[in-house]
């Protein structure tokens, strides 16, 4: 509690109220569920009870909702004089990291909540929070830009990856990975035309690192950005990908199918909207979806065939993929199961069975660890290594 600040106050007392009224509604489909196997017909919704019973669970909710409501309007009064005492205090990386779970688990809600604790989305250099009011000066950074992009539930506080022996200015992305990847990504391009626009030198050369889901809002980004003629792209020479679930996740697949198993029996249907709490980030590593055709109109909890649409990588600019297994050597147990605990090789890799879904990474662009897990990629001495080779020799190649 010691590291959270006041304005959190508001929002840990939304996410409450939600939470108390989610559960009666748990347990009403359950008690339901019960009533309904004996021929006790149910309420006017789904999983609603009806008579008393029906009664006392409407004033639970109605109570729970009006005193959150009056909590809210009353936090919400307090909320300008809250933030002018907290302006001047440093976040804490603790802070940092419990928002960081939370708006991947739950970010979409969030914002659909208006809930204060949704994170937006800033890019940032030295620990600031970049914006037309606050640009270093020309001084303190050249024109050689990288940009670090983290992955679900993280943030920029999780890198640990000393890049700067090759003169980049580095900064940092932070964002709301409980959104789909192509909301984040027509964000993020707009973050980057406007960086290009105000950044006080002209920017020669922008390259992205990107972990794990930070890969898919970066192909993302990249192809609204040519879509909509956005400036930035002509400055992007390299991508590095790391770990990224370019073709899915299987644990993301394996949840969708508890929601399937859950919601076959009237017992445990009450429970499918738990497994069903995954943000719209997390559902979009089912297959690894990067545009917005791949999930608009559709039910992302449904299990359904992959129709995903193919996007290539980017034209004209150097793509590198490192892929990781925790297995010894290469296999294909380590392939297909094993990967890096969170992602499969082959979908790092870029590999895919049908020719239009392939990533067609070049052989000396691609580069393997072995006993690796997915979380050690943002710190490994081994990645920073590879990096440094990729983008030392067209480094040196440009001297």
């Amino acid at each position: 509690m010691k590291h959270l600040r006041p304005t959190d106050i508001r929002g840990a007392a939304q996410l409450a109220t939600q939470a108390t009224v989610g559960v009666s509604r748990i347990a009403e489909g359950v008690h339901q569920s019960v009533w309904g196997s004996m021929g006790v017909p149910g309420g006017k919704a789904p999983g609603e009870t009806r008579g008393i019973t029906g009664l006392v669970y409407q004033c639970v909710r109605g109570v729970t909702q009006l005193v959150g409501k009056s909590v809210d309007v009353l936090l919400a009064k307090l909320q300008p004089v809250l933030e002018l005492a907290e302006q001047s205090a440093p976040e804490s990386y603790q802070r940092a990291a419990v928002l960081a779970a939370l708006n991947g688990v739950l970010g979409d809600r969030l914002v659909a909540m208006n809930n204060p604790l949704a994170t937006p989305m800033t890019l940032r250099w030295s620990g600031r929070v970049l914006s037309p009011q606050n640009q270093p000066t020309a001084t303190e950074v050249n024109g050689k830009v990288m940009l670090l992009v983290h992955g679900l539930c993280m943030n920029e506080l999780s890198w640990d990856l000393p890049l700067q022996d090759l003169g980049y200015t580095p900064v940092y992305l932070r964002y709301n990975t409980g959104l789909h990847t192509s909301t984040n990504g027509k964000t993020l391009a707009e973050q980057l035309e406007q960086l290009r626009a105000l950044w006080p030198v002209p920017i020669e050369e922008l390259t992205i690192v990107a972990h794990s889901m930070g890969g898919l809002i970066t192909r993302s980004a990249v192809h609204q950005a040519r879509m909509h003629h956005m400036q930035w792209p002509q400055q992007l020479k390299n991508i590095v990908f790391l770990g990224t679930p370019h073709h899915g996740a299987p644990l993301e697949r394996a949840g969708n199918w508890v929601d399937v198993i859950l919601g076959t029996t009237p017992y445990s249907r009450p429970f499918a909207t738990l497994g069903q709490l995954r943000s719209a980030g997390i559902t979009d590593l089912r297959f690894g979806h990067v545009l917005e055709a791949d999930w608009a109109g559709r039910d992302r909890f449904e299990k359904g065939p992959y129709r995903r649409q193919p996007l290539p990588l980017p034209a004209g600019v150097a793509c590198f993929t490192v892929a990781a297994t925790t297995a010894a050597r290469r296999g294909a147990l380590a392939e297909r199961l094993v990967g890096d605990g969170l992602v499969p090789l082959r979908s790092a890799l870029g590999q895919h069975n049908a020719p239009e879904h392939r990533l067609n990474f070049a052989k000396p662009n691609q580069h393997i660890l072995y006993r690796t897990h997915h979380m050690a990629l943002l710190a490994s001495p081994d990645v920073r290594q590879q990096i440094l080779l990729w983008l030392g020799q067209q480094y040196d190649h440009k001297k």
